[in-house]
């Protein structure tokens, strides 16, 4: 068999986009509760206020609200993380048809607003740490491994209303603090960590929505932030059980340059650079890579890493390497190839109804560029197709789309485990039905288990397991042998 018998097919879900119970049991509320309903086309915002009563919106994941401006909600909108697809409610019943399926790994984030909702100062709630020590306790019943995700843009609003986000070094010990909850409370449940979700994205939209030298200036220094607080609590999740491991995530970004100029090559390997790899480089290798520097001037940013932050980033090495995948892109210089938002197609790839181009290819060559350049174990957290599925009148649901292209990814991964790539597990996304994060739309669904749920708050929030339910569940049996 190409995957080794510990090999953890799984899948992944998320607090903020899964769970519901916004107000509930004494969390407060994250910026994704703010967050209004998009649509395919558009980006989703959050509304805030002035002190002088004037009003302002602010793009999903920005973390960037003007000094003084606090969250609204408006009277009569849907707030589609309100109640999500209830998992609060429903994690029994979830993780048993997870366990039917023979899951051996679920990765779950821990929404830091349920452990500490205002902050260290005043306390944890106890309420949200047995919430999911219960979960957990809940996934070691079907022999199902956590993988734990620490941070997945779901901290307090207040963090960012009043202090300003990611941007004041403040926060590196507020987080911790919130590890060491975590990391003590569930030694034993878990022992698979990762710090941060996707830490590259943030960033990104930073560069996509600000464009002033201030605002990029800002958004590397919450990076780096977080870069060290992610090292300080791989260090402490050593402390508090030698037997943890502890990874870091990035979102997949690979792209192919569009021509064979040299140029659009060049251009390649800087976008791969400033978008991904400037990232993994530290939380693997311990220190900013070499090309940093000319990243940071063409940017216009001054970084001033103090001696301390070195320190703690060369002891807080990841012990693997975990990255999302979807699509990939392509990369060219020759302006007038590209499309009105500046992504280009690629002729040789099919794409999902949200217009993801489909490449499975790609996955097989990220896996293999990643292991080569690191020589730490991979884990793929995220990998998945977003479409519309029916229920039909009898409660199934057809969607051999997904099978297909799990199939293919499947596949593609499997001869990168042949080819030598040291894979530890693979959790696609999302094995339940869930909010989008970029749109706030249920109907863009991803899991084998659907949800009835809609995008106008309607729905029974009965469970229905569907087609590539019982499809993964023959791929987990035979240990990804049997794809037919």
């Amino acid at each position: 068999m190409a995957f080794p018998k510990n090999f953890l097919w799984g899948g992944d879900i998320s607090a903020a986009q899964i769970e519901g119970a916004w107000d509930e049991d004494g969390k407060s509320p994250t910026e994704a509760d703010y967050l209004l309903g998009a649509d395919k086309n558009s980006m989703r915002v959050a509304c805030y206020r002035m002190p002088d009563g004037t009003e302002g919106k602010v793009p999903v994941m920005s973390g960037m609200l003007p000094k003084g401006a606090k969250y609204i909600l408006k009277d009569g909108v849907f707030y589609p993380n309100h109640k999500a697809t209830d998992f609060y409610h429903h994690y029994k019943e979830d993780i048993a048809l997870l366990g039917e399926m023979g899951f051996r790994a679920l990765n779950l984030s821990i929404s830091w607003a349920r452990i500490y909702p205002y902050g260290v100062e005043k306390g944890v709630n106890q309420k949200g740490v047995e919430f999911y020590r219960d979960v957990l306790k809940e996934c070691r019943k079907y022999g199902i491994e956590p993988v734990v995700t620490l941070y997945k843009y779901d901290m307090s609003a207040f963090y960012i209303e009043d202090w300003g986000g990611w941007s004041n070094r403040k926060l590196i010990d507020e987080y911790v603090e919130f590890a060491r909850v975590c990391l003590t409370e569930y030694k034993g449940l878990a022992t698979i960590w990762n710090t941060f979700n996707e830490i590259n994205v943030p960033l990104m939209l930073c560069k996509m929505v600000h464009k002033t030298t201030a605002d990029l200036q800002r958004g590397y220094e919450e990076i780096h932030n977080q870069l060290v607080a992610s090292a300080k609590v791989v260090q402490l999740a050593h402390q508090i059980d030698p037997d943890n491991k502890v990874g870091c995530m990035c979102a997949g970004c690979f792209a192919y340059p569009y021509t064979c100029d040299p140029n659009d090559f060049l251009k390649l390997q800087q976008e791969a650079q400033a978008g991904f790899y400037l990232f993994s480089d530290v939380f693997v290798r311990g220190y900013y890579p070499s090309y940093a520097k000319s990243i940071f001037d063409k940017e216009g940013v001054v970084m001033n890493v103090s001696e301390e932050d070195k320190a703690d980033l060369a002891a807080g090495k990841v012990d693997y390497m975990a990255f999302s995948y979807y699509n990939s892109s392509c990369i060219t210089t020759h302006e007038a190839d590209a499309t009105v938002k500046g992504s280009i197609k690629n002729p040789y790839l099919d794409a999902s109804e949200w217009g993801w181009q489909i490449d499975p290819v790609g996955f097989k060559r990220a896996l293999h560029e990643l292991y080569d350049r690191y020589q730490l174990p991979l884990l793929v957290i995220e990998n998945g197709l977003g479409a519309q599925d029916t229920l039909e009148a009898d409660g199934t649901i057809h969607d051999p789309y997904r099978v297909d292209y799990m199939k293919r990814h499947i596949a593609a991964m499997k001869e990168a485990v042949e080819e030598g790539v040291d894979l530890m597990g693979y959790t696609m996304w999302s094995c339940i039905d869930l909010v989008s994060a970029g749109s706030g739309e249920l109907r863009k669904r991803y899991g084998f288990v659907y949800v009835d749920a809609h995008d106008d708050g309607t729905g029974t929030f009965k469970r229905y397991r569907k087609d590539s339910f019982w499809w993964y569940k023959k791929v987990i049996e035979s240990n990804g042998e049997d794809l037919g």
